[in-house]
């Protein structure tokens, strides 16, 4: 089975601290809150400097989207920098981290998994014209990140998408992939048990 997630039904809600907002692509298992997903997809604006939210036993992994990025303080002394050089940053949940932006508000992709349930992989995909694609996970998800719209088919459908819209992939079927000019993420899920 696939799922198209359009962008433009999905809603931002603000942070608590106010330092930006954060709109929720796919939650599991559905109706799950921030305390007890299993994993969990989104887009998120950081408009001001401040501390990231702390969540223990989960995974994180920061995609730039747009903007100049964000340059992160780790607690343990590490600094990393989310920016156009670098544009993907793995790390722990339970780090005490604090961002600072490298120039504007920067808007990132933002996958979180229980590593106790499940582990992803995300990356990075340039397209240009027609290529196939596989999905690899138990649950794959395919993010467009730029361009203004992406073509995905099978022998059995075909799915328009336009930017910031999002397809969740369960099946290992092969499908096309046709853009003018296209960059989407691609993070794959994996588990033993799922919910």
């Amino acid at each position: 089975m696939t799922l198209l997630i359009p962008y433009a039904g999905l809603e931002s809600a603000p942070w608590k601290n106010g330092g930006g907002s954060s709109t929720e692509i796919a939650i599991a298992p559905p109706g799950a809150g921030l305390d007890d997903f299993d994993w969990r997809i989104s887009l998120a604006t950081i408009s001001e400097d401040g501390p990231f939210s702390v969540f223990p036993g989960i995974d994180r992994t920061l995609a730039l989207v747009q903007g100049a990025g964000v340059t992160l303080d780790i607690a343990d002394g590490k600094r990393v920098s989310l920016c156009d050089d670098d544009p993907i940053i793995e790390f722990s949940g339970e780090s005490d981290i604090n961002a600072t932006l490298n120039g504007g508000a920067t808007l990132d992709f933002n996958v979180m998994t229980r590593r106790t349930v499940c582990h992803h992989r995300l990356g990075r995909r340039v397209l240009s014209g027609i290529s196939e694609f596989a999905p690899r996970g138990d649950l794959t998800v395919l993010f467009l990140a730029e361009g203004d719209s992406l073509s995905v088919s099978s022998d059995a459908e075909r799915i328009g998408m336009v930017r910031f819209d999002t397809m969740v992939f369960d099946t290992d079927a092969v499908w096309t992939l046709e853009a003018g000019q296209a960059s989407v993420f691609i993070v794959d899920i994996f588990s033993e048990g799922l919910r």
